[in-house]
């Protein structure tokens, strides 16, 4: 998580930047919102890298900054102090993980207090900040005594994974705690991944092919999408290498099959639902229950130049089906998040223990609901970006007991993943792959 030291600013940029992020940390902290919708325009282009680190770098070390910021103070803050609470949590960040300063990060997020109306807060910051400075080494040694504090995971978390992955909960956890690659997928109807591999020559991003997936490319270091060539017209999208594998397990389904009938269900964003429509000729369905969400798919496709029948839709009802069978169906069903922690450090903070029951019952509703929309002989390919079986093997093999008709055809010998009862589970400890789930079910001819 160690950044490059930043070139001088004025104090007040460097000011609002830190209030700007403490303002974004707030709905986290207080467990009311995510980082999901950040937006980095409400500080100036210079200083966007540096909020999103802010912002997603706190929101990892979460836990540990809170408890060391509990050592820090005197006494808690109160609930409508939340916002200096989140100036303490970025301060300390910055002390602990990034390259900035000592002088710049006490001084700057201090200042900052002034910023969100709480000028009484710049002497607490700056005193507790400087305390830190002097007796860093015993207060993380202390804290770190604390097994969740040390792998940045709540207690509950750390069972979770513990009982899911007896041998690999610690290499997760380690895993979550770093930032995820940028991956790439190539628009095969632009070119291969090799072709455009020498196109990043240019702009000197280096990058790597992927394992798994014959469109993906990982990028060495992050960038602004701005500096992909051909980005806007279609040529590449970022996506992670496991999220591209939906693509390789459907596919062999229904390449043989042109004008293939396939439903996306739970589409958004987006990033499924086009690349099917870059590698096959299919007729597409695409539904999502969010609006707000199904705008990001229509964007995304019109920024690919692709087209399929996207509607307003809950999976969980038939409303919006017109009574034609499926071919194939992608069920991305929604789930706990836990194998996308690196990309969502929030989802620590915001999932509670009782998500993952709630969760579980939706997704055998959606399997349920949508099972009878598949035609005799068609395909649908369930899956997650979870670590958990619950939301995996243990859900599916409930599927596979009570639906007589549905056999899994998952592939034993595919190269990436594990086996995970009927289906393959992908750890965001192995290689760079995010966790993700994938059981292939096939319905019986009539």
């Amino acid at each position: 998580m160690n950044q490059p030291r930043h070139p001088s600013r004025s104090p007040d940029n460097g000011q609002a930047v830190r209030a700007a992020a403490a303002r974004a940390l707030m709905p986290v902290i207080t467990g009311r919102g995510s980082l999901s919708n950040l937006d980095d325009h409400q500080v100036v282009s210079r200083d966007r890298g540096l909020f999103k680190e802010l912002c997603f770098g706190s929101c990892r070390a979460l836990c540990r900054l809170e408890a060391l910021a509990g050592k820090l103070l005197d006494k808690p803050f109160k609930a409508r102090d939340a916002d200096v609470q989140a100036l303490l949590l970025v301060g300390i960040y910055q002390l602990l993980y990034m390259r900035i300063p000592p002088h710049a990060a006490v001084g700057e997020t201090a200042g900052a207090a002034r910023l969100i109306n709480k000028p009484w807060a710049t002497r607490v910051l700056n005193g507790c900040l400087r305390r830190l400075q002097r007796e860093s080494s015993a207060l993380q040694a202390e804290v770190d005594r604390d097994p969740a504090v040390a792998l940045l995971h709540p207690k509950w978390w750390l069972k979770t994974l513990r009982q899911a992955w007896p041998d690999d909960w610690r290499a997760i956890c380690e895993a979550n705690n770093r930032p995820g690659p940028m991956t790439l997928r190539v628009n095969r109807r632009h070119g291969d991944r090799e072709q455009y591999l020498e196109c990043l020559d240019a702009p000197a991003i280096d990058a790597r092919l992927c394992l798994h997936s014959p469109e993906g490319l990982t990028l060495d270091e992050p960038c602004d999408v701005s500096q992909l060539p051909g980005f806007q017209e279609g040529r590449v999208s970022v996506q992670d290498e496991a999220a591209q594998l939906a693509a390789e397990l459907l596919g062999p389904m229904i390449a043989p099959r042109p004008g293939a009938r396939v439903l996306d269900a739970c589409c958004a964003p987006g990033g499924k639902t086009a690349h099917l429509l870059e590698l096959f000729d299919i007729d597409l369905q695409a539904i999502d229950s969010d609006d707000t969400r199904l705008v990001r798919v229509e964007d995304t496709l019109a920024r690919l130049g692709l087209e399929a029948n996207l509607a307003h839709g809950d999976a969980t009802l038939r409303d919006w089906w017109d009574g034609t069978p499926f071919d194939a169906i992608l069920l991305d069903a929604p789930c706990s998040g836990s194998g996308v922690i690196r990309r969502h450090p929030d989802i620590k903070r915001l999932r509670r223990p009782s998500d993952i029951a709630k969760l579980a019952e939706l997704q055998a509703r959606l399997l349920d609901n949508l099972w009878p929309l598949l035609a005799p002989g068609g395909t649908l390919l369930y899956a997650t970006c979870s670590v958990l079986p619950e939301e995996n093997a243990d859900q599916v093999a409930a599927f596979l007991e009570r639906t007589p008709d549905a056999e899994a055809t998952t592939p034993e010998g595919v190269a990436w993943g594990r086996p995970a009862g009927a289906g393959r589970q992908l750890l965001p400890s192995v290689d760079s792959h995010d966790g993700f789930f994938y059981a292939r079910l096939r319905k019986q001819a009539a």
